[in-house]
Protein backbone atom coordinates (compact mmCIF):
# COMPACT_ATOMS: atom_id res chain seq x y z
CA UNK A 1 0.00 0.00 0.00
CA UNK A 2 1.34 3.61 -0.67
CA UNK A 3 -0.38 7.08 -0.38
CA UNK A 4 1.17 10.74 -1.84
CA UNK A 5 0.49 14.53 -2.21
CA UNK A 6 2.51 17.04 -4.00
CA UNK A 7 2.85 20.22 -1.83
CA UNK A 8 5.57 22.58 -1.99
CA UNK A 9 8.91 23.60 0.01
CA UNK A 10 10.37 26.89 -0.44
CA UNK A 11 8.69 26.91 -3.86
CA UNK A 12 9.82 23.49 -5.14
CA UNK A 13 7.45 20.59 -5.75
CA UNK A 14 7.40 17.86 -3.21
CA UNK A 15 6.15 14.65 -2.89
CA UNK A 16 5.70 12.63 0.22
CA UNK A 17 4.93 8.96 -0.24
CA UNK A 18 3.95 6.28 2.83
CA UNK A 19 4.52 2.71 1.62
CA UNK A 20 3.67 -0.13 4.03
CA UNK A 21 2.64 -3.76 4.84
CA UNK A 22 0.31 -5.12 6.80
CA UNK A 23 0.81 -8.10 8.87
CA UNK A 24 -1.41 -10.00 11.39
CA UNK A 25 -2.66 -6.92 12.58
CA UNK A 26 0.40 -4.40 12.58
CA UNK A 27 0.94 -2.33 10.25
CA UNK A 28 4.48 -0.65 9.57
CA UNK A 29 4.19 2.45 7.24
CA UNK A 30 7.07 3.67 5.83
CA UNK A 31 7.25 7.76 4.99
CA UNK A 32 9.45 9.38 2.52
CA UNK A 33 9.85 12.91 1.96
CA UNK A 34 9.26 16.33 3.74
CA UNK A 35 6.71 16.29 6.47
CA UNK A 36 5.12 19.72 5.16
CA UNK A 37 1.90 21.26 4.58
CA UNK A 38 -0.39 18.83 3.52
CA UNK A 39 1.67 15.78 5.44
CA UNK A 40 -1.32 15.34 7.16
CA UNK A 41 -4.29 14.58 5.00
CA UNK A 42 -1.69 12.10 3.33
CA UNK A 43 -1.73 9.59 6.95
CA UNK A 44 -5.01 9.93 7.16
CA UNK A 45 -5.83 8.93 3.99
CA UNK A 46 -2.95 6.55 4.69
CA UNK A 47 -4.93 5.48 7.95
CA UNK A 48 -8.44 4.89 6.91
CA UNK A 49 -7.14 2.37 4.04
CA UNK A 50 -5.71 0.09 6.94
CA UNK A 51 -7.57 -2.83 7.71
CA UNK A 52 -10.59 -3.24 10.63
CA UNK A 53 -8.51 -5.58 12.41
CA UNK A 54 -5.12 -3.24 12.85
CA UNK A 55 -3.88 -2.91 16.08
CA UNK A 56 -0.80 -1.73 16.19
CA UNK A 57 0.16 0.98 13.64
CA UNK A 58 4.10 1.60 13.54
CA UNK A 59 5.93 4.80 11.15
CA UNK A 60 9.47 4.49 10.21
CA UNK A 61 10.41 7.78 9.98
CA UNK A 62 14.03 7.16 8.66
CA UNK A 63 13.37 8.77 5.44
CA UNK A 64 12.02 11.87 6.90
CA UNK A 65 14.67 14.56 6.37
CA UNK A 66 13.00 17.57 7.17
CA UNK A 67 9.75 18.75 9.26
CA UNK A 68 8.07 22.09 9.67
CA UNK A 69 5.57 22.46 12.79
CA UNK A 70 3.20 21.31 10.55
CA UNK A 71 4.72 17.64 11.23
CA UNK A 72 3.15 17.93 14.88
CA UNK A 73 -0.01 17.98 13.18
CA UNK A 74 1.14 14.69 11.34
CA UNK A 75 1.63 13.15 14.77
CA UNK A 76 -1.48 14.24 15.67
CA UNK A 77 -3.73 12.31 13.30
CA UNK A 78 -1.83 9.52 14.25
CA UNK A 79 -2.74 9.94 17.85
CA UNK A 80 -5.99 10.51 17.10
CA UNK A 81 -6.27 7.30 15.38
CA UNK A 82 -4.86 4.89 17.85
CA UNK A 83 -7.61 6.09 20.18
CA UNK A 84 -10.09 5.99 18.27
CA UNK A 85 -9.13 2.58 17.38
CA UNK A 86 -7.43 1.43 20.38
CA UNK A 87 -4.56 0.33 18.84
CA UNK A 88 -1.06 1.12 19.47
CA UNK A 89 0.89 3.39 17.66
CA UNK A 90 4.74 4.38 17.30
CA UNK A 91 6.58 6.65 15.47
CA UNK A 92 11.10 6.32 15.68
CA UNK A 93 13.69 6.60 13.42
CA UNK A 94 13.80 10.35 13.23
CA UNK A 95 16.68 12.17 11.30
CA UNK A 96 18.38 14.99 13.04
CA UNK A 97 16.26 18.12 11.71
CA UNK A 98 12.92 16.77 12.68
CA UNK A 99 14.72 15.31 15.91
CA UNK A 100 15.16 19.01 16.87
CA UNK A 101 11.75 20.50 16.10
CA UNK A 102 10.18 17.54 18.23
CA UNK A 103 12.50 18.56 21.62
CA UNK A 104 11.58 21.88 20.80
CA UNK A 105 8.37 20.81 20.81
CA UNK A 106 8.86 19.56 24.61
CA UNK A 107 8.39 15.60 22.62
CA UNK A 108 10.62 12.88 23.44
CA UNK A 109 11.87 12.30 19.86
CA UNK A 110 12.79 8.39 20.92
CA UNK A 111 8.68 8.51 21.57
CA UNK A 112 7.10 11.23 21.09
CA UNK A 113 3.22 10.03 21.11
CA UNK A 114 3.74 8.96 24.88
CA UNK A 115 4.84 10.57 27.89
CA UNK A 116 4.83 14.04 29.34
CA UNK A 117 4.16 16.87 26.86
CA UNK A 118 1.52 14.89 24.98
CA UNK A 119 -2.15 13.95 25.29
CA UNK A 120 -1.58 10.92 26.66
CA UNK A 121 0.03 13.04 29.72
CA UNK A 122 -0.81 16.65 30.26
CA UNK A 123 1.55 19.06 31.56
CA UNK A 124 0.90 21.81 34.02
CA UNK A 125 -0.17 25.50 31.94
CA UNK A 126 2.92 27.13 32.73
CA UNK A 127 4.90 24.42 31.12
CA UNK A 128 2.48 24.89 27.98
CA UNK A 129 2.87 28.87 27.55
CA UNK A 130 6.65 28.04 27.47
CA UNK A 131 6.25 25.78 25.47
CA UNK A 132 4.05 27.65 22.87
CA UNK A 133 6.71 30.25 22.97
CA UNK A 134 9.21 27.69 21.89
CA UNK A 135 6.89 26.76 18.87
CA UNK A 136 7.06 30.59 18.32
CA UNK A 137 10.48 30.52 17.69
CA UNK A 138 10.60 26.74 16.32
CA UNK A 139 9.20 28.67 13.28
CA UNK A 140 10.90 31.97 12.94
CA UNK A 141 13.84 29.28 12.25
CA UNK A 142 11.90 27.16 9.76
CA UNK A 143 11.02 30.48 8.31
CA UNK A 144 14.89 31.63 7.98
CA UNK A 145 15.75 27.91 6.76
CA UNK A 146 12.93 28.21 3.84
CA UNK A 147 14.68 31.68 3.30
CA UNK A 148 17.99 29.95 3.26
CA UNK A 149 16.81 27.40 0.98
CA UNK A 150 15.58 29.99 -1.56
CA UNK A 151 18.47 32.27 -1.51
CA UNK A 152 21.47 29.90 -1.46
CA UNK A 153 21.86 29.65 -5.02
CA UNK A 154 22.72 33.34 -5.65
CA UNK A 155 24.62 33.67 -2.45
CA UNK A 156 26.63 30.89 -3.97
CA UNK A 157 27.14 33.03 -6.99
CA UNK A 158 28.11 35.91 -4.65
CA UNK A 159 30.67 34.17 -3.01
CA UNK A 160 32.00 33.44 -6.35
CA UNK A 161 32.22 36.34 -7.73
CA UNK A 162 33.82 37.98 -4.48
CA UNK A 163 36.21 35.19 -4.03
CA UNK A 164 37.22 35.84 -8.21
CA UNK A 165 37.52 39.21 -7.71
CA UNK A 166 39.41 39.36 -4.42
CA UNK A 167 40.86 36.10 -4.27
CA UNK A 168 39.77 35.25 -1.02
CA UNK A 169 38.15 32.25 0.58
CA UNK A 170 34.55 31.25 0.69
CA UNK A 171 34.03 31.86 4.14
CA UNK A 172 35.76 35.09 3.69
CA UNK A 173 33.55 36.10 0.45
CA UNK A 174 30.83 34.73 2.91
CA UNK A 175 32.00 37.77 5.82
CA UNK A 176 31.82 39.98 3.42
CA UNK A 177 27.76 39.43 2.20
CA UNK A 178 27.20 38.87 5.84
CA UNK A 179 28.14 42.45 7.05
CA UNK A 180 27.60 43.94 3.64
CA UNK A 181 23.77 42.93 4.89
CA UNK A 182 24.12 44.26 8.93
CA UNK A 183 25.48 47.54 7.93
CA UNK A 184 23.12 48.19 4.97
CA UNK A 185 20.04 47.27 6.93
CA UNK A 186 19.50 44.72 3.35
CA UNK A 187 18.50 41.42 2.84
CA UNK A 188 21.44 38.53 2.83
CA UNK A 189 19.65 37.98 -0.90
CA UNK A 190 19.15 41.07 -2.44
CA UNK A 191 22.93 42.07 -1.39
CA UNK A 192 23.63 38.77 -3.10
CA UNK A 193 21.80 39.45 -6.08
CA UNK A 194 23.48 42.86 -6.58
CA UNK A 195 27.10 41.65 -6.27
CA UNK A 196 26.06 38.79 -8.73
CA UNK A 197 24.29 41.54 -11.16
CA UNK A 198 27.49 43.48 -11.05
CA UNK A 199 30.07 40.98 -11.88
CA UNK A 200 29.19 41.45 -15.37
CA UNK A 201 29.69 45.47 -15.46
CA UNK A 202 26.69 46.45 -17.23
CA UNK A 203 23.80 45.57 -14.01
CA UNK A 204 22.49 48.26 -12.18
CA UNK A 205 24.25 50.51 -9.79
CA UNK A 206 23.42 49.21 -6.09
CA UNK A 207 21.77 52.09 -3.87
CA UNK A 208 24.26 54.74 -2.44
CA UNK A 209 23.60 53.07 1.11
CA UNK A 210 24.43 49.45 0.00
CA UNK A 211 27.15 50.50 -2.02
CA UNK A 212 28.91 51.93 0.86
CA UNK A 213 27.98 49.07 2.88
CA UNK A 214 29.69 46.64 0.44
CA UNK A 215 32.75 49.13 0.41
CA UNK A 216 33.13 48.88 3.98
CA UNK A 217 32.61 45.05 4.53
CA UNK A 218 35.24 44.40 2.01
CA UNK A 219 37.80 46.81 3.95
CA UNK A 220 37.07 45.25 7.50
CA UNK A 221 36.75 41.43 5.82
CA UNK A 222 39.87 41.53 3.41
CA UNK A 223 42.00 43.84 4.63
Amino acid sequence: MSSATHTSLAGRLNTLTIDGTVEGGRAVLVPRGDLIHGCADTLARTLARLPDDTVEVHLDMSAVAFMDTTGLQFLEVLDTYGRRRRARVTATGWGEQPQCVLEMAGLDPDDPLHGPGTLREPVPSVVVLERAQQLDLLRTEVEQLREAILTRPVIDQARGVLMATHACSPDQAWNVLREASQLSNTKLRKVAAVVTAGAGGDGPLPPPKLREALRTAIDRCLN
